[in-house]
């Protein structure tokens, strides 16, 4: 169980995981309270709808076609309590729950998809990157309709990945629909998922790239490492910095405030609220300032869920960065692990999260403050074979500066066949431009 300064919070990570239960867009943080009784009032027992209910239960033990037992009925009445109250609302047995904490150290065993429901289909969120879905070429927003087969139209988000979850190395087909278009099959074998949070290099000199795929427990020791690697391969300050949150399912809560608080040196990073007591909560930044204040893009899509929201949200409130890219998920709520009896636990959406600003994210999203949409990048061949300094005899540079002939095959970088990080750089160098830098 994990405990921070800041928030005691057993953190929810978001993927298609072995043996895990529904799990939907984008968990930001889920704090762990030691009994429900101590987390709701107690009430007068509604003693009708409990004799309603006791009797329907003995009805179907006497009359269905085949013996139901009680354990199976009961845990079944309260899986249809916890899925008729939200989609990130759940009940977790023992495996699940088990799940539930390993999959905060990064490492789990699945397909790699984060999956929401979306007109009673299962919606992939976002593929996390370097495993089978992303190398499978699974996109954001692809639909699932079928399993193995079977229609996933009508099935519950939990009865979809009990089917989807399976021992390691096992083929799984899946069909999906991409943007209205014909049905596809795609064959994954389940894996052991590795999940690199932090990634970072210089795009060339004087600017950095810093990409989060997910919000993992340490995710912010490693932001801050990444930011200290970055100006050290550079050999002096930055002039810019892109924070790469595309895709980005979510995760620990206490991460993406560590994050912004990598950019920010004053004010308020988000705040929750909710009914239970300790559940209005607020997170400010301290003076510190990893990121030497450089500028500082961000780029957001529609994968970027939750957390990836707060740090978004924080960031533009504060008129430290600039969005860009499409609107993001609009993941604004709070999970809490309330565990029970048995090693069993019930996930419960207890509170929303707002940025400094008071805007809740919750099925509304971040609006990047430059919309650019993604597109394919053709490079076209130099059609310049020689230049001036080529040429055998030609004459210096007069102010005594070096030749420039025509160079041979340039390094990929990472900005070549990606439009929107093409335009983040190039945003970049416009305002080092304007301030004179």
């Amino acid at each position: 169980m994990l405990h921070s300064p800041r928030l005691s919070q057993l953190a929810l990570t978001v993927a298609l995981v072995m043996g895990a239960p529904a799990l939907l867009a984008a968990e930001p943080a889920a704090r762990v309270i030691p009994s429900a009784t101590e987390a709701t009032p107690q009430g007068p027992l509604p003693l009708d709808e409990l004799r309603t209910f006791a009797e329907v239960m003995d009805r179907i033990k006497a009359a269905y076609v085949e013996p139901v037992d009680d354990k199976t009925l009961l845990e079944n009445a309260i899986k249809g309590m916890l899925s008729n109250l939200d989609p990130h609302s759940a009940y977790l047995g023992p495996e699940d729950f088990q799940e539930l904490q390993e999959s905060t150290s990064g490492e789990f065993g699945g397909l790699g998809i984060e999956v929401g429901m979306e007109d009673n289909f299962i919606k992939v969120v976002s593929p996390i990157d370097d495993t089978p879905a992303s190398r499978a070429g699974i996109q954001a927003g692809d639909l699932i309709v079928k399993i193995n087969g079977q229609p996933t139209r009508g099935q519950s988000m939990t009865e979809a990945v009990d089917k989807m979850r399976g021992k390691i190395g096992d083929k799984i087909t899946l069909t999906l629909i991409r943007n209205g278009g014909n049905p596809f099959d795609v064959t994954l074998a389940r894996a052991v998922i590795q999940v690199k949070s932090v990634k970072s290099q210089l795009m060339e000199s004087d600017y950095g790239y810093i990409r989060i795929t997910q919000f993992q427990v340490k995710t912010g020791e490693e932001v801050g490492k990444a930011l200290a690697k970055l100006r050290k391969d550079n050999g002096k300050k930055l002039r810019g910095i892109v924070l790469d949150l595309r895709n980005n399912p979510g995760g620990v809560l206490q991460s993406a405030v560590e994050v912004a608080d990598h950019f920010l040196t004053k004010g308020l990073i988000v705040y929750t609220k909710g009914r239970i007591p300790n559940s209005e909560l607020r997170f400010s930044a301290d003076p510190a300032d990893a990121s030497e204040h450089v500028p500082l893009v961000v780029l957001i899509n529609g994968g970027s869920a939750s957390a990836s929201e707060i740090v978004a949200g924080a960031l533009q409130d504060q008129k430290r960065a600039v969005l860009m890219g499409t609107d993001s998920f609009g993941k604004g709520s709070v999970q809490t692990v309330l565990p029970l009896n048995n090693d069993r636990a019930l996930k419960l959406t207890t509170a929303l999260y707002f940025t400094p600003n008071g805007r809740s994210i919750q099925a509304q999203g971040i609006v990047p403050d430059i919309e650019v949409r993604q597109a394919k990048l053709t490079a076209e061949a130099d059609t310049e074979n020689f230049k001036e300094a080529d040429l055998q005899g030609h004459l210096g540079n007069g102010n005594g500066g070096a030749d420039r002939p025509s160079g041979g095959k340039r390094k990929e970088r990472p900005q070549d066949d990606d439009f929107q990080l093409s335009q983040a750089l190039s945003l970049l160098k416009g305002l080092n431009i304007t301030k004179g830098a």
